[in-house]
């Protein structure tokens, strides 16, 4: 397997190899030029996400300043108003559905690392060998329709917000969180059900 490979299928990844450097290098780029736009540029910048992203529905917002690492692991489906401030870690796949609301200040982290010290170094590493000293592991997020992601919230590796829920500002979402759900704090709790 690649490194590319490695990274979306959750294994172990060196971040270093260079197609990682190439692909965050690109998406660099594209992110200038999108932050040098003017609000009013609405085309301009749509023309700028679709070459960024994977895929973009119709009447998406994405307020600046942006952060991705590489943009062609995220989708959007349509009708999504992302807010300022907010960074997307997309080592691996990040999908959001239509209807969404995602609030400032939101990071989505599909990246991590080992807890234990001994698995998280690079086994023999030296900065001679090459590639990273840490070992490095993705898992998708996925925002499911009709979501509204509340201001400052965190989404941890490998998390599933159900369709129709609601996340409440500065939770710390660390697992699923079920359709139709009011959910806050650190961590995330599911609080009631949403009416529909």
């Amino acid at each position: 397997m690649t490194e590319w490979e490695k990274c979306i299928a959750g294994e172990w990844f060196d971040c270093h190899d260079r197609v990682f450097l190439e692909k965050k290098a690109r998406a660099r780029e594209l992110l200038a030029e999108y932050h040098a736009l003017r609000y009013e540029q609405k085309t301009e910048k749509t023309a700028l996400l679709r070459k960024l992203f994977a895929r973009i529905g119709k009447n998406v917002s994405v307020a600046q300043p942006f952060l991705c690492d590489y943009g062609c692991n995220i989708s959007i489906g349509n009708n999504v108003s992302v807010n300022m401030n907010c960074t997307f870690v997309d080592c691996n796949r990040i999908e959001i559905g239509d209807n969404v609301l995602i609030a400032s200040n939101v990071q989505l982290y599909t990246a991590a690392h080992p807890v234990e010290l001994a698995e998280r170094l690079t086994p023999d590493w030296t900065e001679d060998s090459g590639g990273y000293f840490c070992r490095t592991f993705a898992r998708p997020i996925q925002i499911e329709s009709g979501c509204w992601i509340g201001g400052g919230v965190i989404v941890l590796p490998g998390v599933r917000i159900g369709e129709g829920s609601v996340i409440g500002a500065g939770s710390v979402v660390t697992k699923d969180i079920p359709a139709n759900s009011l959910a806050y704090g650190n961590p995330c709790r599911v609080v009631r059900a949403v009416n529909r």
